[in-house]
């Protein structure tokens, strides 16, 4: 694992065998790659594709970690780890020159801890794709697709008049994060537009899986009940989301990757199941495999700029990459309260970090 920037090579991507008919050696650039979404698809592709270069980009804050990536990938001469920031954009010139496909997941992600401080999420996710996107115009024809990670949270909550979220609804955010991820979200589609790059816009729904950070939902329910705590649910926990597997994302953004270009550049694809459960239901169905008793909840306060529904329409993605997820729901957290189970010495270190102390309903609690 190196975190020395290699120099950049202008030349063509060499034909060589993967494994797949027809396909040539790639160098694949992930930011963010040490995050959770970030180093599930690089472990994804460094598995499924034998011949690829992986070259992960990331600025190792909280929510970044080494060890999320396998003992292979570190020690393989076909993966590199660069420590760096997006938002300097020498760096990611450089970068971004030695790659041909940009897969950009870095970001800050957490919508509660953009409550409690906003401004660095707007450096990082808009003035940080700025500068990655600028970088991929600069290397021009070198870059064969540029594949933007954004996020459901654009759009608010779905309104009353449609039953799931398409790409053409309206982008209504409703914290910072998502504003920010509006921003970063029309930046690329708009260097699509000036500039012609390849560029490709993915808004994923609630991702959760292995190795996802304790802030987040499913991961902070799962240990809260692996420590027999109380599980604390925003309201009454009636907003609803569209839940979906980490391992089923991946597999989306691959087929985006490979995808002909005329099929995907310039577009946008949500990635969801089509099915939205609340957030009390996810609390129940875990407090379940914790053989604890469903009431074993505490209620606090609403979050502010809280999202009641959020339902992907998924009929695009369908019909253009034939992609539909194919794990449940049941089954992905039973996957998940299993990997957390059997991977304490992972979590514990993240405790200090479940909870932020932010201006509820009710009052300042902690989140």
């Amino acid at each position: 694992m190196s975190r020395v920037i290699s120099p950049p090579d202008a030349s063509p991507a060499t034909p060589h065998s993967n494994g797949k008919a027809g396909a040539a050696r790639k160098t694949v650039l992930i930011t963010g790659g040490a995050g959770f979404i970030g180093s599930n698809f690089a472990r994804h592709i460094f598995e499924k594709y034998p011949d690829y270069r992986i070259v992960v980009y990331d600025a190792l804050t909280y929510a970044g970690n080494v060890e999320n990536f396998s003992p292979a990938m570190r020690e393989s001469d076909r993966f590199e780890f660069i420590y760096g920031n997006i938002c300097n954009a020498a760096q990611v010139t450089e970068v971004v020159g030695s790659a041909d496909i940009v897969v950009h997941f870095a970001a800050e992600t957490h919508v509660t801890r953009s409550i409690f401080d906003g401004r660095t999420f707007f450096e990082t996710d808009v003035l940080g794709t700025a500068n990655l996107a600028g970088a991929a115009v600069h290397h021009g024809s070198r870059i064969e697709r540029f594949i933007h990670i954004s996020t459901s949270e654009v759009y608010g909550t779905c309104r009353s008049d449609q039953e799931s979220m398409d790409e053409e609804h309206p982008l209504e955010p409703c914290s910072p994060y998502a504003s920010a991820k509006v921003g970063a979200d029309r930046l690329v589609y708009s260097y699509w537009r000036t500039y012609g790059l390849p560029a490709v816009v993915v808004r994923p729904f609630n991702n959760y899986g292995p190795s996802q950070h304790l802030e987040k939902c499913i991961p902070r329910f799962i240990t809260s009940a692996l420590l027999r705590e109380p599980l604390t649910v925003h309201g009454v926990g009636g907003s609803a989301r569209d839940w979906l597997h980490v391992a089923d994302t991946c597999q989306a953004i691959d087929r985006i990757v490979h995808a002909p270009a005329e099929s995907v550049v310039g577009e946008v694809f949500n990635l969801g199941t089509g099915i939205a459960t609340d957030v009390l239901s996810i609390a129940k169905r875990v407090l379940r495999h914790a053989g604890l008793p469903e009431d074993h909840v505490a209620f606090i306060g609403d979050r502010p700029g809280q999202v009641e529904l959020h339902r992907a329409c998924t009929q695009k993605v369908r019909r253009v990459l034939d992609w539909q997820p194919r794990i449940s729901l049941d089954e992905g957290i039973a996957r998940t309260f299993d990997w957390f189970r059997e991977n304490e010495s992972f979590w514990r270190r993240q405790m200090w970090m479940r909870k932020i102390k932010i201006l509820t309903t009710n009052g300042r609690e902690w989140h």
